[in-house]
């Protein structure tokens, strides 16, 4: 598995969140959820019997669907235009 290294993390944040320090975003924090749940659910289709790790997965998957609800509630434009730019719900 590979893990999402600060300078990754900083590219993300700057994309979505409007800056590097910007941490806090909700649409930083969906497009990070995202990157990771890409990259673990590729450890899940070599490793099938990796339980815990999908456990992890799960609660990611839940996390990212709540922020995306909160998201949709508070800013449906913005909403819009992360899940077109993250190609999230075809």
């Amino acid at each position: 598995m590979s893990y999402l290294t600060k300078e990754k993390k900083a590219t993300i944040f700057a994309d979505f969140g409007g800056n590097a320090a910007n941490t806090g975003s909700i649409e930083g924090q969906i497009a990070v959820l995202t990157e990771r749940i890409s990259s673990i659910s590729k450890h899940l289709q070599a490793n099938k019997k990796d339980f815990s790790t999908h456990r992890g997965l799960m609660q990611m998957v839940g996390k990212r669907k709540r922020l995306l609800t909160y998201m949709s509630k508070h800013n449906l434009v913005g909403y819009r235009q992360l899940i077109e730019k993250l190609g999230l719900r075809k």
